[in-house]
């Protein structure tokens, strides 16, 4: 091989064609048989997801109780109340959208009603505690914003304050202290970790990150659940994917939900390479979801102009992108209409605001009913996110869907 290989955390430089780093750097994986995690010169710390020790909420806690004891946390501030956006027919993209104001927590979720043929889903990276405080380099977010006691009630009450059926979350670092707050409203859920998570590498870890999915227990019952290690040309990757088949209990219907997290970072080979996680996920989302109601959410890190946008709608799989299908003006593609962006961070080497988290649904068996919008910027303020009213670096995605064609 004449070229120079230089790597750095997965960065690949000096190759003359396109073609000819992305087959060295296949090779190149092959033979040294890598994970591809991101601390992989520094010792671990293995830590035990115990932290949260000091949480003891009641087992009967009320949504409304636990809003106002998350809202009662020190240092915080009042999170942004957003607005759903209800879809419309292709036939109808002349018309206004119709839109509603969100102006209490109780609001926005008296006007949802869990039907047995309704599901409403909230996909969230949530943001790894240990690699936000110590590795993120989040350069306008104030230090105690940063501080796991600060955000791990904002995390709840986004959690909460949209009533979903369905959980799907990303950089997991806590799933203990989700898991017993959530099983107060009537939640349970499954994780995976990454499996050489870079948490493990930072001082203070609460153990590995992962991928994490909760649902209702009154509403579904759990029949199947898959993991998988993503693969890159045969080789196991850092990033995962995590799926379950789910029936809800008054209607007997099965449907299939997934979640993955793929790899992070710019550049034409990393494309490349999220491209073939992205086709290895759809494999096994294809060889485990029984051609059931299907959605597919999380943090892919690829923006809608990147192969892998192309690579998840183009599938046999026929999906759609919900944000981009709420508004389905045939004059635009679908990359055009999604929305500006799920991320908006200022961290030390600049300003990144883009579209990078998802919400890929089955378009032949459910039909989109809305949106949550993202905050504009002016709700989001100046230093962006994570702040002191919001605990992460991406926001929520909620979507509303119905099983079925009206």
């Amino acid at each position: 091989m004449n070229s120079q290989i230089l790597v750095d955390e997965m960065n690949i430089y000096n190759y003359d064609t396109e073609k000819l780093w992305v087959m060295a750097v296949k090779k190149w994986i092959i033979r040294s048989k890598i994970k591809m995690g991101s601390f992989t010169s520094t010792p671990r710390v293995l830590n035990e997801d115990i932290l949260d020790h000091d949480v003891n909420l009641p087992k009967n806690i009320s949504r409304t109780e636990l809003l106002q004891h998350c809202q009662r946390q020190p240092k915080i501030q009042p999170m942004v109340k957003r607005m759903f956006r209800k879809a419309r027919p292709s036939s109808d993209f002349n018309c206004g959208v119709k839109v509603k104001k969100l102006n209490a927590v109780s609001r926005a979720c008296s006007e949802y009603t869990s039907g047995p043929n309704n599901l409403r889903v909230l996909q969230w990276n949530i943001l790894s505690q240990a690699l936000g405080q110590m590795n993120d380099n989040f350069s306008k977010c104030p230090d105690e914003a940063l501080e796991w006691n600060s955000r791990r009630y904002l995390i709840i009450e986004e959690l909460v304050e949209y009533c979903p059926d369905i959980i799907c979350l990303q950089e997991v670092d806590h799933f203990n202290f989700l898991s017993h707050i959530l099983e107060t409203q009537g939640y349970t859920g499954l994780f995976f970790p990454k499996p050489d998570s870079p948490c493990i590498y930072i001082d203070g870890n609460n153990g590995p990150d992962g991928c994490a999915i909760f649902y209702r227990k009154d509403k579904f019952e759990l029949l199947e659940a898959q993991t998988k290690i993503l693969e890159i040309w045969k080789v196991q990757s850092n990033q995962v994917g995590l799926l379950t088949i789910l029936k809800i209990k008054e209607t007997g219907q099965k449907i299939c939900v997934a979640t993955t997290h793929l790899k992070a970072k710019k550049g034409a080979l990393l494309s490349t390479l999220r491209n073939e996680q992205g086709k290895d996920l759809l494999q096994f989302v294809k060889a485990n979801s029984q051609d059931l109601p299907l959605i597919l959410c999380g943090d892919f890190n690829a923006e809608p102009t990147e192969p892998l946008y192309s690579t998840v709608l183009d599938n046999s799989l026929q999906l759609g992108s919900a944000y981009a299908d709420c508004d389905t003006d045939p004059r635009i593609s679908s990359a055009e209409r999604e929305p500006s962006y799920t991320t908006w961070k200022i961290r030390g080497e600049g300003e990144v605001c883009h579209t990078i988290d998802y919400m890929f649904y089955s378009k032949n068996k459910l039909e989109l009913e809305a949106v949550l919008d993202m905050p504009t910027g002016e709700e989001i303020g100046e230093n962006r996110v994570p702040s002191l009213s919001y605990p992460s670096d991406h926001f929520s995605l909620v979507c509303d869907f119905k099983i079925g064609h009206s």
